[in-house]
């Protein structure tokens, strides 16, 4: 396993980090069982980094996760968010002192601990004062509930503003080969202020895995086919026409993938992570098989001659790769 230093703080993270969306359902129907055996291999092959939240499933991912874990839970690094699922605010999203910490206390009896590693708040709240949130965070380290604390899918004016209260530890944010917008827009100053990054969805929430094709549906318990499950957010990937002509691209760049010996995975996986403001790129895992498969990403490296090809591909197809209706940070 490969590891780097998360920005100051000081973990040791794998490339790979194991990111829980899928535990919480939105996925179409994922066996427990199946996902417990897959976060002991993951360990087993040395990933220790674990990324989940309340919004996935209510809380049922991290059960799920705290159950799994067990008495393993020392030899990982702990992610859980806080700040969303309030109905009655503006996009449910409540990152008041007082929801905050009482959001912790509930992860926390979830996920069976006493701390978590890191603290993100998953979507900004923009009618709260980030001063306040800020504040609200670092009590939560001084109390010894959170080693550190960061933000996921803010904007960079957001992370300047935040950062005037407090230093974000850690960001979080959406990178894949589709969407290059936070490789132009904040990984710089991120590296600049030496903050740690993670990226999800990497593998375009499945589109770059490479099993896709033209006709592929999917089912009613689905985020990407069900636009009430989750409102604008990343649907344009599947929508009918820009899903086939995605499911193009990726057949293209299989070709670039076979000729290094890798997997289509393997080739999106290593393009983040040779990104040079990326920490750890989190992929979620329903089996243990999957987990190994994974790991084809490590120990190479993409040429400049590789990555102008990956280019290339994305030009002849007409995608725009800084798209602006994917994310909603308002």
């Amino acid at each position: 396993m490969e590891y780097r230093t998360l920005g100051k703080t000081g973990l040791k993270v794998s490339v790979t980090g194991f990111g829980c969306w899928e535990m919480g359902g939105g996925y179409g129907d994922v066996a427990q069982k199946q996902t417990t055996a897959a976060v002991n291999r993951a360990i087993d092959v040395g990933i220790n980094c674990f990324d989940t939240a309340p919004a996935y499933g209510r809380g049922e991912s991290e059960r799920i996760l705290g159950e799994a874990l067990g008495a393993r839970r020392k030899d990982v690094v702990l992610v859980t968010k806080c700040g969303v699922g309030y109905p009655g605010r503006l996009k449910s999203r409540d990152s008041r002192p007082e929801s905050i910490a009482a959001s912790l206390e509930r992860s926390l009896k979830n996920l069976n601990t006493d701390y978590v590693d890191v603290l993100l708040i998953h979507w900004p709240d923009v009618t709260t004062p980030f001063e306040e949130t800020m504040g609200a965070l670092d009590d939560l380290v001084k109390q010894g509930k959170t080693r550190f604390v960061g933000e996921s899918n803010f904007t960079l004016d957001m992370i300047k503003e935040c950062m005037q209260t407090r230093r974000l530890d850690v960001v979080q944010g959406g990178l894949h080969m589709f969407d290059r917008r936070l490789a132009s827009e904040i990984f710089p100053y991120c590296l600049e202020q030496e903050i740690g990054v993670m990226v999800y969805g990497p593998l375009a929430f499945g589109l770059l895995a490479g099993a896709f094709t033209e006709e592929t549906e999917f089912g009613s318990n689905d985020w990407r086919s069900n636009p009430n499950m989750l409102p604008e957010l990343f649907l344009r990937m599947f929508e009918r026409d820009n899903f086939r002509r995605n499911v193009g691209v990726v057949e293209e760049l299989k070709g670039i993938a076979a000729r290094a010996g890798k997997k289509m995975p393997h080739l999106a996986l290593r393009w983040v992570l040779s990104n040079p403001g990326v920490h750890v790129a989190l992929v979620g895992s329903r089996d243990a098989e999957e987990v190994e498969d994974n790991l084809g990403v490590l120990d190479w490296t993409l040429s400049d001659m590789d990555r102008a090809e990956i280019d290339a591909v994305f030009v002849k197809r007409g995608v725009n790769t800084a798209p602006d209706l994917w994310v909603d940070t308002d």
